[in-house]
């Protein structure tokens, strides 16, 4: 079984214009979310094996504050992940390796969002329904395969194991 877990970065600063917005760091709530968000996770005994995180400051703080809660997966760091397409997103993950059990990606709307729906086939129906609406600020979405490889996974064939968003956090 494939494991892909999409973690959208947590919610970052607007206060700066002069910012390009790849330069846009945390706001103290998402420092606050990811350090919870990654609690959630060792909680639930979440571990990547590798880590595809966008190259955008944002993504990159949020792995900072989640990282402590998963071990040491390896990790990667790519420019195309910033603000890329659901497309994108999944001829990333198709490229992967048999050596790849479970893999977290770190990135952004709405390509996040649009790639979990299209993904999730089946699960449990509060949770569809709760992906469906929205895809907050570093929530975190897990879809699980049947497939054996990488390059197997489509539109449809996975299961919402889990949808988190922070706010639902206890």
């Amino acid at each position: 079984m494939l494991t892909l877990m999409l973690l959208r970065h947590a919610k970052s600063r607007w206060d700066d214009p002069s910012l390009e917005d790849f330069e846009r760091p945390l706001a103290s709530r998402g420092r606050e979310a990811a350090v919870r968000m990654g609690a959630y996770m060792a909680r639930q005994k979440l571990a990547p094996d590798l880590i595809l995180c966008s190259s955008a400051v944002r993504a990159r703080q949020t792995l900072e504050l989640v990282r402590p809660h998963l071990g040491n997966p390896a990790t990667e760091f790519a420019d195309a992940l910033y603000l890329a397409t659901p497309a994108a997103l999944l001829a990333r993950v198709r490229k992967l390796g048999a050596d790849v059990a479970a893999v977290m990606l770190i990135g952004h709307n709405p390509g996040l969002h649009t790639l979990a729906v299209s993904l999730s086939g089946g699960g449990e129906k509060a949770g569809l329904a709760a992906l469906a609406a929205k895809f907050p600020t570093a929530a975190l979405a897990v879809v699980t395969f049947a497939a054996r490889d990488w390059p197997a996974i489509a539109p449809g064939s996975g299961r919402l194991a889990e949808f988190m968003a922070p706010k639902r956090l206890p």
